[in-house]
């Protein structure tokens, strides 16, 4: 950030997302499409080149040929001005093995920092969906002194073991313990019924993170990981400080939008954030040209209805040809619809193709999915269950390329 302290992204992307499967079985998490146009990795990338961190570092491991391909071929930032945004494969620096978690994967990337020499290093995840802007975050982490300050968010106590649990001292600020995905947390004093989630987003002073990474890795008993070992590490050492997400405002939002974030992690919720999208009114937009999430989907022809195709209460990508009945979906780059066929409720990646006749509800179809005339998908339960992957809360996914029978 020009003026002020420099600062670091580093964005850790070698996630394997079991729960996304089969979205993930051929690529990492990060690089699953959303929203048409996007990868999962656009929104936090987005996120901190709208708010000034234009040297971003993204840790990659797991399947990373799509993200690999991605990151370089979108994100080339201004080399006259220093700025970059470049993947890093995991290099085994440290010997010959992968990385042991995410907090081993900064350890074994620590050159990047050291060539840098920033005053702070900003280190987010690579898979969630909002908008945040980072500089206000950065702000208090300065102000405060802090070695570490996470973000947190308010969610109901029912779902604090999905996530890592911030539980602040009585000045609101402080973190008194952290726990990483307990099954019975204390609620927030006055809300007994919420209590603060980590979003995965930590700014740290450098020397606290470095020395930190090293205290870690001489620990045998440790997890090696940023919620798990760093977080509750440096908790106990007082220096961890609360950042709240509500506190945060991003230029061109919504009333409705503000405060917005979902963790993808699983096909309900992957689904679910899909849904946001084409409410009518949306509690997540894509078109806040104030602050824009940024991609690269090629270079396609605007999406053509012919023949009666009609779209409704849908997001249609470019490159899309509808002929038949298309509402409630979010349709990628290239999907044809033809003739007789209806999509209902669906999340359509690129290339997926729905004969004459051929009925889809309520599933996510990867890319380059053929749905044969006449065939459907939604409508008979316990024949998808025996053929596809359906989820707790009902939704079909089939993988990429996959047949449908």
């Amino acid at each position: 950030m020009r003026g002020g302290p420099s600062v670091l992204g580093i964005v850790l992307a070698g996630g394997e997302g079991k729960r996304l499967m089969p979205l993930t079985a051929d690529r990492a998490k990060p690089a699953v499409t959303f929203g048409g146009t996007y990868r999962l990795v656009d929104f936090v990338l987005s996120n901190l080149v709208n708010g000034g961190i234009l040297r971003i570092c993204v840790l990659t491991q797991y399947k990373s040929h799509s993200l690999d391909r991605h990151v370089t071929t979108t994100w080339r930032m201004s080399s006259l001005l220093g700025n970059y945004v470049t993947p890093v494969p995991a290099q085994q620096r440290l010997g010959p093995r992968w990385y042991l978690g995410s907090a081993d994967a900064i350890l074994q990337s620590l050159n990047l920092v050291h060539d840098e020499q920033p005053d702070h290093i900003a280190v987010f995840g690579a898979d969630h969906v909002y908008r945040m802007d980072p500089r206000h975050m950065l702000e208090q982490h300065v102000e405060s002194g802090a070695g570490v300050t996470v973000a947190g968010i308010r969610v109901p106590r029912s779902e604090a073991s999905s996530f890592g649990v911030i539980s602040p001292a009585a000045d609101g600020t402080r973190v008194e313990r952290f726990l990483e995905k307990p099954t019975d947390p204390p609620g927030l004093r006055g809300d007994p019924e919420r209590v603060f989630a980590s979003m995965g987003n930590y700014v740290f002073t450098t020397k606290g993170l470095v020395d930190a990474l090293h205290r870690d890795a001489e620990d045998p008993r440790s997890v090696h990981d940023m919620g798990g070992s760093i977080l509750p590490m440096l908790t106990e050492r007082g220096v961890a400080q609360l950042y709240d997400f509500d506190g945060n405002h991003v230029p061109g939002e919504s009333a409705l939008e503000h405060g917005y974030w979902r963790d993808v992690g699983t096909l309900d919720s992957y689904y679910e954030a899909h849904m946001d999208l084409i409410a009518e009114r949306p509690v997540f937009s894509l078109e806040n040209r104030r602050w824009p999430v940024y991609t690269h989907s090629g270079q396609l022809p605007p999406a053509r209805f012919c023949a009666g195709g009609i779209a409704s209460e849908s997001v249609v990508s470019p490159g899309c040809e509808i002929r038949g009945q298309v509402t409630r979906s979010v349709l990628s780059p290239g999907v044809t619809v033809a003739q007789g066929a209806v999509v209902q409720g669906s999340v359509l990646h690129d290339n997926v193709r729905v004969g004459r006749g051929a009925v889809v509800r309520g599933a996510v179809l990867d890319k380059n999915v053929d749905v044969p005339p006449g065939a459907t998908i939604g409508v008979n339960p316990e024949r998808d269950r025996e053929l596809y992957t359906v989820s707790e809360g009902g939704v079909i996914a089939l993988g990429k390329g996959q047949r449908v029978l």
